[in-house]
This record gives structure tokens, sequence and C-alpha cells, in this order.
């Protein structure tokens, strides 16, 4: 057995078994054991006691658009990595747009991994793309490591990423359902989204409109059915539409391989509260009325929805122009996900251990990553400690994403994190001078 090295101790630690008090040994950057609170720390070993604040397993985003390289102006590996850091996300995993080239081959593959390789602060692994014309690269990609495949059902927004029409979409799923993929989709309707008014303007509730649930519900339907007869791995992304859930919640009582994701801003903002013009609320699909948030937390409250990721999808300021059409889609929130959603779960009854589990390990269990997402004997020793009562007002000029327009400005939100460790070393910390060390991220390819 390899000699302990550190020993991190919270009266709060989240483990699978529940949270309590604990001191978590770690050798050669893997977690050892979680021994009792006062235990004797082993000779040689550093101590790192953190009090009362809690100590919980690295988050896993598992929806986040870097944008690097081709539109690293947008983003790049360097400011996502390093506000993850700074909100407690220890991994995550790239989409395969905006980036140019789109992550669509194992050349393409390379290309990213290469930009990525000397800039990541946290573990970065990539989700590779379906497209019209990539059916053949589908399986290569899989081989080389990518975690899944994301396609969309209707207009992606960026014209190399272009959606799957049916017959294109059964050929790409019956495709990776063949070697034991995981598909995941951007589901709204372009049938039922051609339906619904074509509106421009900078009022809220116009844009809204041209968004309908039924965009959302029929895709979803479609999809659950093709799931079910080729017998294939799919995963929802971003639910907004809490009139999907009926149609969600029984086809995983019938055993249809599915999984559902939905993201911080449909579940701490609300339409009502959207000033006209003022599309950093603007995302696709919309954030919804009040009531449909209601539900949709009673849906990952019982299992119905599965995890929360962030859906960072960030563009240069001149993008969010006041015009709800024409501005970009996409909210930025990788360094805000973790403070934002304990925020709102503390005030509607949930424990920092529901939140552990709908974002580190849930996400990491999506993905396939077994050494993330706890806090457990043999797991990579990734941890965020998160002053769980501090509160602070959101400052863009305080965040590390590079574009710093956020949603969330001037909300004052509950939990701080005042450190972030990966692999047992301490990669972020509000008491380090510089706040961040150099980057030490490994790419992460998958596994099984």
């Amino acid at each position: 057995m390899p000699d302990v090295q550190l020993v991190l101790r919270s009266t709060r630690v989240v483990t699978p078994e529940g949270v309590r008090p604990a001191s978590v040994t770690v050798a050669d950057g893997r977690i050892l054991a979680v021994v009792p609170y006062d235990a004797e720390v082993p000779a040689g070993a550093w101590l790192e006691d953190v009090g009362d604040d809690a100590l919980l397993p690295g988050l896993v985003d598992t929806h986040v658009h870097v944008n690097d390289p081709g539109r690293s102006d947008w983003e790049g590996f360097w400011t996502a990595t390093r506000a993850a850091a700074a909100g407690g996300i220890t991994t995550l995993v790239d989409m395969p747009l905006n980036s140019l080239p789109p992550t669509t081959t194992v050349d393409n593959l390379r290309v990213k991994r290469e930009v990525a390789r000397s800039k990541a602060h946290i573990d970065v692994g990539f989700w590779g793309g379906a497209l019209p014309d990539n059916v053949k690269d589908l399986r290569p990609l899989h081989d080389a490591g990518v975690f899944g495949f994301k396609c969309f059902l209707s207009p992606s927004g960026v014209d190399e990423f272009p959606e799957l029409n049916h017959d294109q979409l059964t050929a790409s799923m019956a495709e990776i359902a063949g070697f034991g993929g995981l598909l995941i989709v951007h589901a709204e309707d372009p049938h039922e989204l051609g339906l619904a008014p074509q509106l421009s303007g900078p009022r809220y509730t116009d844009f809204l409109r041209t968004r309908p649930q039924v965009s959302e519900d029929s895709a979803i339907e479609g999809l659950i059915a093709l799931a079910r007869r080729l017998g294939a791995r799919v995963h929802i992304l971003h639910l907004s539409s809490s009139g999907a859930l009926p149609l969600i919640a029984a086809a995983k009582r019938e055993g249809v391989r599915l999984s559902v994701e939905t993201c911080p801003h449909y579940l701490t903002l609300t339409a009502e509260e959207v000033p006209d013009g003022a599309s950093e609320f603007k995302c696709c699909p919309p954030i919804r009325e009040a009531a449909n948030q209601d539900l949709l937390w009673a849906a990952l409250a019982d299992g119905t929805v599965d995890c929360v990721v962030t859906d960072h999808s960030p563009s240069t300021v001149d993008l969010k122009t006041s015009d709800f059409a024409t501005a970009w889609g996409g909210i930025s929130s990788l360094q805000l996900s973790l403070s934002a959603i304990w925020t709102e779960a503390a005030r509607r009854g949930h424990g920092i251990e529901d939140v552990v589990r709908w974002m580190s390990e849930r996400t990491a269990d999506l993905a396939g990553l077994d050494r993330k997402g706890a806090i457990a004997p043999g797991r990579d020793a990734d941890f965020a400690v998160l002053a769980t009562d501090e509160t602070f007002t959101v400052d863009p000029a305080a965040l590390q994403h590079r574009n710093r327009i956020t949603a969330y400005a001037g909300k004052t939100l509950r939990g701080v994190v005042k450190s972030t460790w990966l692999r047992g070393e301490r990669i972020y910390a509000t008491a380090l001078d510089d706040h961040f060390t150099e980057p030490t991220g490994r790419l992460l390819e998958r596994t099984n």
C-alpha cells in the first residue's frame, strides 16, 4: 500500500453513504480511504483541515462548449478550465461544436486534443459529433476515445454542424447502438418550430413563443420511439420543457435506455424575470416560466431528470444583441453553476449531498468516468471545498470566462468555493495570491 501523502479533514465530507465528519487519505493522486474524523495523521503526510466547510467530490460537467480552436475569441481551454476550477469543477467534457474544426472525425479530434493539451487546468474529455454525412466516422471516433456523439434535430446555429433528418438520425443511432455507444441529442422538433410564430425584436415573451414546449415534447417522443426500436442508449440534452416529463418517466419505467439532463439556468432563472432586450438570458431551448421550473425540480428530485450540467455556451459580447431573434443563444455559467444550484436547492429543502448526486456522481456515470464523481477509495482525489453558508454577489469582472457577460450579474448566490483539488494537488484557492496553479489537467478518453 502506498504511503499517505495528504489528509483532507472536514466535519462535512460528502460521501456516497452520506455527509459525515471524516478524514480522507490520499496517495499517488487517488483516494486511499475515508477514515474517522479524528484518525491519526500518518507520519510524513500533510494535513489540510477545512473545518466546517463541506468537502465535495470535484464536479463533473459533461456539457461545455469550449469553442477552441477556431472560435477561441468566444472561449478557450485556458479560460474555460480556469473558470471551471474556480467553480469547483474538476472534469469537463467538451462539445464537438462550436470549434473549427468540429469534433466529427478522428483527425479533427487530434487537432482539438493538441490545442487543449497544454491549457487544461482540469481534466478534459471530448464528445464526438454525428452529422448527416459522417456515419462512417462514428466507430473510428468511438475507438479513439470520445465519450459519445452529439446531434441536433433542428439547426444548430453554426453551418458546419448541420442537423439530422429522421432517416439520418435513424442511421446514426443504429450505427452507434451497434457498437454500444451513447447518442446525446439536442431535442427540438423543426416541424413544430416552423409552425411557431416567427417573431423578432427585444421582447422576451415574443422569443419564448418562437420556441414552444411542444417542440421539445414532440422531439423527445420521437427519440423515445426510435431508441426503443433500436435498443439504443440515448441522452436528452438541456431539458427545459416540463411537458416531456410524463413521456420520459414512462419510457424509463418501460426500460428504454434513456437519461436526461437539465441546466442551472432552467432551475434558477425564470421567464418572468427576463428584461426585454437582455439576450444574456437567451438560450435554446429557452428559460421558461416559474411553474415549469417547479416541475423540473420535482422531476430532478424523483429521478426522472438525472443530472445538472451547465451547457456553458459563450460568445463575444457583440453577438448578444438586443434582438432575441438574432442574438447568439447561450449562457455562460461554468464558474457559477455550483453556487447557483446550491442557492436554489437549499431554498427548496435539498441537501448538499443532492447537489453532488446531480452534478458529480450522475454526470460521471453518464460519461463512464468511474474514477470520478465520488469521495470513495480508488477514485481520483478530486475535491471542491465549499463554504455552504457564505454568500457573494456576482460581479462579471471577477469571472474567469473569456467573455464576462452573464445572466447572473448582480445576483446574490450562496456557497463560496474556497479551494479545488485535482488528483490531490490544490489547483485553485481563494487564499492564493493568484488563485491558480499552472495547468495540470489531463486529457481523458472513454475506457468502456
